[in-house]
């Protein structure tokens, strides 16, 4: 019997990353200019310091709101529409909120309405863009996966280099705003808007050639069916259900103590989210060997499956409070630092793409086929536990440079180049494994909220961003860091970088005791 020959990448991928690269160009490029707009024009009439810290708190907020929303997309993709038409849907309401950011770019309720609608839009088919490449492909291809993952976050950084390199120079008036007299926030927005109305289009080109797996029936075995069984077959106060309403008290209290702490509404509900959820899992976790014989055994090592990826999930959280920041922290400091006339602070964001699309293809060209002959190739999870270990190290070189700059230093820009290459480095690791990690371990039902919780990662990464930033408001809080003769800056700096050794210590420790999956669909 003659070997089955091995399968050719899928004709239809090619759409899907031209989708990803334009998208990714108008989310960054919106994104990327969002803080120094915000401080320069909402919050003009405060000081400096002021302003910049209100426009971190909005820009954190927003990204959390990014990360959220895959939750409703993947949920209707899942049981109702199917990925492609929620995709191309969403896609619509995203391109909506991008015209609403260049109409009203002078007035703060039209504006928030179009960053909440682009958060809803981007959030909405965050889980499915990457879900829907991997159900591209089945067991004959499925080795060809990496190649195409791999080959979407280089498109990913792609449309973000361009963009980061120049948004900040169109929202300073170069360009049409120039030639033309066209108002130069209003072009800065709207750029990213005809981006995204491409994106669809490309999106939609396709649509003749993809497999389009439909949305799953109802079903008694589902996640959801189980641990609701697993929580309540005892029918009395389970340990299991015990942890569930504890999770729930503590999610109410976070919600009472919004007006107590002086808390943004957005952290206090973000938190009860969160607590809600780890009370639901830890306690379903613990319970879950009673739905045995109401259930398959299949189903429910599924659910145990599923719960065991989300702790991975959770000790990921640490990276993207880094990550995020260099956006907003990152800028801000980047502003201090002495550097051309004619470079805009938030250019140096161009620096963590071009790394990407350099460090992608060495990976894997030099670094692990190295690795491989010798034997010593690192699975997924000690990449991604590596990957968090270099993000902490990029913040002990920004808030070194930050101790620098607080000691009345002129320090070139040109120095930020260290922890950026750190950070991204630590990145590919984590994002870009993270990616093909998510899709290969969910279960096929769950496809897309397993996804939904992989950017939900993200939106708990800037929700520690914004407890901290709230903390350090603290005239308590500030009392201790004046006593470690640090500014508050570059304390917390120095804070997040031993947050992520702890998630790396952490994450390495679940990571020996992890059983890895296959779940790509068959040939």
């Amino acid at each position: 019997m003659k070997p089955k020959p091995p399968g050719r990448l899928p004709r239809q991928i090619p759409f899907i990353i031209a989708n990803e690269g334009c998208e990714r160009f108008s989310f960054y490029g919106m994104r990327n200019i969002l803080t120094t707009f915000l401080a320069s024009t909402f919050f003009v009439h405060l000081t400096t310091e002021e302003a910049q810290s209100q426009a971190k708190d909005i820009f954190h907020v927003f990204v959390a709101g990014v990360y959220f929303f895959p939750l409703l997309g993947g949920w209707l993709a899942d049981r109702f529409f199917g990925k492609y038409r929620t995709i191309l849907w969403v896609s619509i309401v995203y391109c909506l909120g991008h015209l609403c950011l260049a109409l009203f770019e002078h007035s703060p309720p039209g504006f928030y309405f179009g960053l909440f609608l682009i958060a809803l839009g981007s959030g909405g088919i965050k889980p499915l863009v990457s879900t829907f490449m991997g159900d591209q492909f089945d067991q004959s291809n499925k080795h060809l996966a990496k190649f195409a993952f791999d080959a979407f976050y280089w498109i990913i950084n792609f449309g973000s280099f361009f963009a980061s390199l120049f948004m900040p120079k169109l929202l300073q008036g170069w360009g049409p705003s120039a030639w033309w007299g066209w108002p130069a926030a209003s072009v800065a927005f709207a750029i990213p808007g005809v981006l995204m109305l491409l994106a669809t289009v490309f999106f939609w080109w396709g649509r003749r050639r993809y497999v389009l797996i439909p949305p799953a029936p109802p079903d008694p075995n589902s996640f959801t069916a189980v641990a609701r069984t697993a929580l309540t077959a005892r029918g009395g106060l389970t340990p299991g259900l015990a942890i569930v309403l504890a999770g729930f008290v503590l999610a109410l209290a976070s919600v009472a103590a919004i007006p107590l702490l002086g808390w943004k509404l957005v952290i206090g509900l973000c938190l009860a989210f969160v607590l809600a959820l780890a009370g639901l899992c830890t306690g379903a976790w613990i319970q879950l060997e009673d739905a045995r014989g109401r259930h398959p055994d299949a189903a429910i090592d599924g659910v145990r499956a599923v719960l065991r990826v989300l702790v991975i999930f959770a000790l990921v959280t640490p990276f993207w409070s880094l990550f995020d920041q260099k956006a907003s922290t990152w800028v801000f400091q980047a502003g201090a630092m002495a550097k051309p006339s004619w470079f805009d602070p938030a250019q140096m964001q161009a620096l963590n793409p071009a790394l990407v699309m350099l460090i992608i293809p060495f990976n894997n060209l030099v670094v692990f086929p190295w690795l491989r002959r010798r034997g010593r190739e690192p699975s997924q999870l000690a990449r991604m536990a590596f990957g968090i270990t270099l993000a902490g190290l990029s913040w002990i070189a920004v808030g070194a440079l930050q101790l620098w700059i607080d000691g009345g230093h002129t320090v070139s820009i040109t120095w930020q180049v260290l922890p950026y290459v750190l950070l991204t480095a630590g990145e590919v690791l984590v994002s870009a494994t993270g990616l093909e990690f998510a899709y290969s371990q969910a279960p096929q039902a769950m496809k897309g909220a397993i996804m939904s919780f992989w950017s939900l990662a993200v939106t708990v990464g800037n929700l520690w961003v914004l407890i901290v930033n709230a903390a350090v408001k603290n005239d308590v809080v500030n009392g201790v860091i004046a006593d470690t003769g640090l500014s508050v800056i570059a304390f917390q700096m120095f804070f997040f970088a031993a947050f992520a050794f702890a998630a790396a210590f952490a994450f390495r420790f679940a990571a020996r005791r992890y059983r890895m999956s296959d779940n790509y669909r068959a040939a």
